[in-house]
C-alpha cells in the first residue's frame, strides 16, 4: 500500500519518525532525511510498516529510500502518474532503479554519492532537441 502524506497529517511521525537522523539509513543512502513543511512523501507499506519512502517538492524529487528495490519501483511508478519529475538530485545508491523507472541519469556531476535524474529530458531527447 502507498500512502501520500505530508508533516502536517496526523500518524507521520508515527511513521517517519524513526528516518529522521537514523543513522542506518544515511548509511545505506548517504543522504540525511529531513521532514521539511514543503514536502509531500509518498510512504510505501507492507505489514504496516514503512519499507520505502520518495519526498517531493513540486516536482523535484528530494529523498529516497527502500529496503528492496522493488518497492522503490511501485513508489516511482505512483508519483509518475501524479507528477512530471523535473531534474532531481538524489542518493546514487538506486540508480538501478531509476533506470528501470526511466530517467535520464545524469552521472558526469560532481556529486560523490549523488546522481541526476529527470524524466523531462527523455522527451526533448525523443524529439531530438538533446
Amino acid at each position: 500500500m502507498i500512502l501520500k502524506m505530508t508533516n502536517k497529517d496526523e500518524n507521520f511521525y508515527a511513521y517517519m519518525g524513526k528516518f529522521f537522523g537514523s543513522r542506518l539509513v544515511e548509511r545505506q543512502t548517504n543522504d540525511r532525511i529531513y521532514d521539511d513543511d514543503h514536502k509531500e512523501w509518498y510512504l510505501y507499506f507492507e505489514e504496516e510498516k514503512i519499507k520505502g519512502f520518495v519526498s517531493v517538492v513540486k516536482d523535484v524529487v528530494k529523498n529516497v529510500y527502500t529496503t528492496k528495490e522493488e518497492y522503490l519501483v511501485e513508489l516511482f511508478s505512483e508519483i509518475l502518474k501524479e507528477r512530471q519529475i523535473t531534474r532531481s538530485i538524489v542518493t546514487n545508491c538506486y540508480v538501478d532503479v531509476y533506470e528501470k523507472c526511466d530517467f535520464v541519469i545524469n552521472q558526469n556531476q560532481m556529486y560523490k554519492n549523488f546522481v541526476a535524474i529527470d524524466r523531462s529530458e527523455k522527451g526533448e531527447r525523443k524529439n531530438g532537441r538533446n
